[in-house]
């Protein structure tokens, strides 16, 4: 079982705000457990919340439209 995190946490691991992770929850834009009336969100969450907004870099093909 994955680690859960508090949300001071999760908003360390991934170099934001407490806010911003409040605020992701609140959009359920990532997937977090309610522990009573706390709320954790586990380790694979964020990993899969990084791998989902991750952007693939340009290639000199996508920039002109023809193979190097």
């Amino acid at each position: 079982m994955d680690r859960l995190h508090t949300v001071p946490e999760a908003a360390e691991l991934l170099h934001t705000s407490e806010r911003f992770v409040r605020r992701l929850i609140a959009e359920r834009r990532i997937e977090f457990v309610k522990v009573g009336r706390h709320v954790r969100i586990s380790e694979s969450a964020l990993i899969n919340f990084v791998v989902a907004g991750t952007v693939a870099p340009l290639t000199r093909h996508n920039v002109t439209g023809r193979a190097a």
